[in-house]
């Protein structure tokens, strides 16, 4: 397997990993201007872009996934509950749907609270064995925070959504598993994020400080300190799901 991870400027991460023994790929959360790092990657790599999925529809940056996925020749890819707000055509992903990327194999978790369309990916490296060996949690959990719930605008209804999704789906995973978030501390996604671009699961469920509360206390905590909404994010929403 190889993995790649790429920093933007407003403190999101995208992903581009996959198998080069059958040349394939995945590109995770690509922001809006990274579209060429993503294909001379992959041309420098020789592998074949066979997947550009969101997490979920950014509210805070301006996505790239469409445009690479139009330069590369592959599906753009979100949650089918996506279908409900954006204007154009994608490739529906299902809770526990199996992407094929040679021998690394991508599990897809519906993970909703942050939005309802949000997912988490859920990744092994066949070669080296049948557990899975990280997940790609977007922002639904961050290192240090969780994903902040309001951008729907029923902050009590998402976090509780968000507090399922966390102890349901990704704090049920081995502690061990590394866990990759679509943004670090300086992004207006979530409260208390750290500057670490990565951490496991254990580390999350002993030291992120949300993950020990109860879910009555989780919604209040979450609902009761709500940051800023991102600069622009009417337009950046618009331009995100138009066609």
């Amino acid at each position: 397997m190889f993995f790649k991870q790429l920093t933007a400027k407003d403190a999101s991460l995208s992903y581009l990993f996959g198998c080069i023994g059958h040349g394939k790929a995945i590109a995770v959360d690509v922001v809006s201007g990274d579209e060429s790092w993503f294909a001379e990657q992959a041309a420098a790599l020789r592998v074949s872009i066979g997947y550009v999925v969101d997490t979920h529809l950014h509210a805070d940056h301006y996505s790239g996934g469409r445009a690479l996925a139009a330069l590369v020749g592959a599906p753009y890819c979100l949650h089918e509950a996506a279908r409900e707000v954006v204007d154009f055509s994608f490739e529906p992903l299902r809770d526990d749907q199996e992407l094929d990327i040679g021998n690394v194999q991508v599990t897809v978790l519906h993970t909703p609270g942050h939005t309802l369309e949000s997912v988490c990916l859920l990744v092994k490296d066949l070669r080296r064995g049948d557990a899975p060996w990280f997940v790609v949690t977007g922002d639904t959990l961050f290192v240090g925070a969780v994903g902040r719930p309001d951008l729907a605008g029923r902050e009590a209804e998402m976090a509780g959504m968000l507090y399922d999704s966390l102890h349901d789906k990704l704090l049920k995973l081995p502690p061990e598993l590394e866990l990759f978030p679509a943004h670090q501390a300086g992004s207006a996604c979530g409260v208390g994020l750290s500057g670490k671009p990565s951490s496991t699961i254990g580390f999350e469920r002993r030291c992120n400080a949300l993950l020990s509360l109860d879910r009555e206390a989780f919604v209040a905590a979450l609902t009761s300190e709500i940051p800023p909404r991102p600069v622009g994010m009417n337009a950046i929403l618009a331009a995100n799901t138009a066609a």
